[in-house]
């Protein structure tokens, strides 16, 4: 494992007022809670994707270099809003899954070792370890947590008793309802015990600070179109300095190598790759519309700036809670959960199924996870909203 490398790094971008519900394109009658599946769409970022859609009908007016610029532009933009300014440790890819299996592709594993992994994690961040585990005869380790842990309790006591775990593969919010591992006490003991640590951070990024330089991952990967608002097929891997060097990418395409722009490679030996993370872009996914649609919406995520959002996320969770309580449903809430994402969870199957049923019938979106309603807010939401969640849940009982 290695420290993060930071470029040079600008200034922070000046911080903009919080959208409103008007800038998003939502209809009125409904209460949009499934932020944690996609992202509400931007006004600003559909006309984006609207604008670069009607220029690929003139495709010839689109010159290379200027291509290539905007994607080093967005780029830049990811790691100065993301990855602490770490330009040269940045990649481009289609998904997290994507990504995760870069990181399987390249981290050391052998027979009888083992990698780490919550139980019933997203299957993105499973698939790929089991696969890899079953190559090199490996096994794949759940964490499961008892009702008087949570889930950092239960990694660590899972790494101290489980010897033989080379890689730790987490999130730092569980996609089921939010609930958070304290990243800063894992990584330091994944670290004294040589663990490399792979985050897929898809329910997290954009919202949490990703700590590069305590937390020492060897990989961080992230979708783009959940919390970062920008069209899906289009993500973001961040490899730590060592793989720059010497990492294999998932496939082989002319603009990973040195010089981009050129068709014509030697056929004796390929040219040498991009720098940095490069290497790890895939092909075929900056295509001018997913870029401008991703430029316009990281923009203004780094305009707001993360302290500002998850602090409205965090009002918003809280007014919830509180809501709930004032009705006497505050054995509905999920503890324990992130700022920005949380659940409901209900007595019984019957008693979910007939909440369920009844948010959608009053307009409200959300995603039902594990015998849990899942909900994510996003900037467009209100305390009012949060009241309405309450009311019509306790319609439904």
């Amino acid at each position: 494992m290695h420290p993060a490398h930071r470029s040079s790094q600008s200034c922070p971008a000046a911080r903009a007022p919080l959208p409103a519900a008007a800038d998003f394109c939502l209809p009125p009658e409904v209460l949009y809670l499934d932020t944690a599946a996609q992202g509400p769409r931007l006004h600003s970022v559909l006309a984006a994707g609207h604008a670069a859609l009607d220029a690929s009908a003139t495709p010839w007016r689109l010159a290379t270099p200027d291509w290539i610029a905007r994607i080093e532009g967005l780029r830049a933009l990811a790691a100065r809003t993301l990855f602490e300014g770490d330009v040269e440790g940045v990649a481009m890819v289609p998904s997290a899954a994507f990504g995760l299996a870069t990181a399987a592709r390249n981290l050391p594993l052998q027979r009888g070792e083992s990698v780490l992994v919550l139980e019933s994690q997203f299957p993105s961040n499973l698939l790929a370890w089991q696969v890899r585990a079953a190559e090199v005869g490996a096994k794949v380790v759940p964490v499961s947590r008892t009702h008087a842990q949570d889930w950092t309790k239960a990694v660590l006591a899972t790494v101290r008793d489980s010897p033989g775990i080379r890689i730790a593969a987490l999130p730092h919010a569980h996609w089921h309802d939010g609930a958070l591992l304290d990243l800063d006490r894992i990584a330091p003991r994944l670290q004294a015990a040589g663990i490399a640590l792979v985050l897929d951070l898809s329910q997290s990024l954009g919202v949490l600070p990703v700590k590069l330089g305590a937390w020492q991952p060897d990989f961080v990967v992230g979708v783009g179109h959940k919390w970062l608002l920008g069209p899906t097929g289009l993500a973001w891997l961040w490899a730590a300095p060592h793989w720059r060097g010497q990492g294999a990418p998932i496939e082989q395409h002319w603009s990973a190598r040195a010089p981009a722009g050129e068709w014509t490679f030697p056929t004796d030996v390929p040219p040498p790759y991009q720098a940095g993370a490069r290497r790890f872009d895939a092909g075929g996914i900056t295509d001018p519309t997913r870029l401008a649609m991703a430029e316009v919406a990281m923009a203004h995520v780094a305009a707001w700036g993360a302290d500002a959002i998850v602090t409205r996320l965090g009002q918003l969770t809280g007014a919830l809670r509180q809501a709930l309580e004032s009705r006497g449903l505050d054995h509905w809430h999920a503890p324990g959960h992130a700022p920005h994402l949380t659940a409901l969870r209900a007595p019984d199957a019957t008693l979910l199924d007939q909440a369920h049923a009844a948010l959608s019938a009053a307009g409200v979106v959300c995603t039902r996870r594990a015998g849990l309603l899942r909900i994510a807010p996003y900037l467009h939401v209100t305390e009012a909203d949060m009241d309405r969640l309450a009311n019509a849940l306790v319609d439904a009982l």
